[in-house]
């Protein structure tokens, strides 16, 4: 299963809400027509943020970024031809509408201020929260993209052998897949100023997660990490509410580490790819890293020896040096 964003470079109307609101609805029916599966929107006080069908779903992250989240699927040609069908039915519609779409990991031109918020009201909640724990809080949620893979694991064993190979190797990634070096229409001085933002942000719910390496990390730690991390948005009315569920799940998804736990395994290192090949090269890296056994015990032998205060040091200096990692630990 594999996630990307793309930065959608909108005409002013944008902040309107028949502007936002046409490229999904317009997504959904050209869907549709072409794949015959019924998707439906997505909507938020009768505003929509996205669409959602087939196991896919496409929705508008906070400064507009259009993201989809694929099905899972068996192997990276499935995968392939998802995004090939994604990225045609996106180009069409939005030349249509008189948008245009970059692959990058950041927002090449726009200041933070010239965004317009979607939608959705924790998104209101969040930018109030971002700016008291860092100061590319903003940045991150406005103006980054990714491409993101979504891995299986088979047992807890086999979770804390993969979390912890790539969660070591996750460096290598944001220097293959570097592509955010511009902000406001000029060289930032970063490879990867995505990868910036968070070196810059809530520490709490980012970073290395050293605990991993720990003797006896399983479930119950990544857990007990995640519950001491605060929680952004929960209002309910009257007094004596308690947390449910489905707060847990979001709450789940609001720790932003290079990997991220669920029932699968979020690499989230790597920019968002520029063409259809690198957004595809990334799935077929991790796969063939952590899916083969043999790659697998080779990486775990390579990172075996690996302290936390070198791959902190690494993962710091790769994203001005991306070029240049020779010159690292490894």
């Amino acid at each position: 299963r594999a996630t990307h964003t793309q930065i959608g470079k909108i005409i002013a109307e944008v902040a309107d809400e028949k502007g936002y609101g046409a490229l999904p609805r317009q997504l959904c029916k050209t869907v549709y027509k072409n794949v015959n599966l019924r998707w439906s929107l997505i909507l938020e006080d009768e505003k929509i943020i996205g669409c959602k069908g087939g196991g896919q779903s496409i929705t508008l992250e906070p400064g507009g970024q259009l993201e989809l989240s694929g099905a899972p699927v068996k192997n990276i040609h499935d995968v392939a031809a998802e995004i090939q069908d994604h990225l045609s039915i996106v180009d069409r519609i939005a030349s249509e509408l008189g948008l245009e779409f970059v692959g990058s990991g950041l927002d090449p031109t726009s200041d933070v201020s010239e965004i317009p918020v979607m939608p959705k009201e924790r998104y209101k909640m969040i930018m109030k929260f971002l700016p008291q724990v860092g100061s590319l809080g903003l940045d991150l949620m406005f103006k980054t993209c990714s491409t993101q893979v979504n891995l299986d694991y088979s047992s807890e064993e086999d979770m804390v052998n993969k979390l912890r190979v790539s969660l070591a190797l996750q460096p290598i990634a944001i220097a293959l897949f570097a592509n955010s070096p511009f902000s406001r229409g000029r060289p930032n001085g970063f490879q990867s100023f995505r990868s910036q933002t968070y070196l810059d942000f809530d520490s709490a719910r980012s970073g290395l997660l050293p605990f991993v390496f720990e003797d006896g990390f399983g479930f119950e730690k990544y857990v007990d990490y995640v519950l001491d991390v605060p929680m952004y948005v929960v209002h309910r009315e009257g007094e004596g509410a308690y947390p449910s569920i489905k707060d847990w799940e979001m709450h789940l998804g609001s720790v932003y580490p290079e990997v991220r736990l669920k029932k699968f395994l979020e690499m989230r290192g790597a920019d968002c790819g520029s063409t259809q090949e690198l957004i595809c090269a990334l799935p077929a890296f991790w796969v063939g890293l952590l899916y083969d056994s043999e790659a697998l015990s080779q990486a775990q032998h390579l990172i075996a020896d690996f302290t936390v205060e070198e791959m902190e040091h690494l993962r710091i200096e790769v994203v001005l040096h991306h070029a240049y990692i020779e010159q690292s630990i490894y």
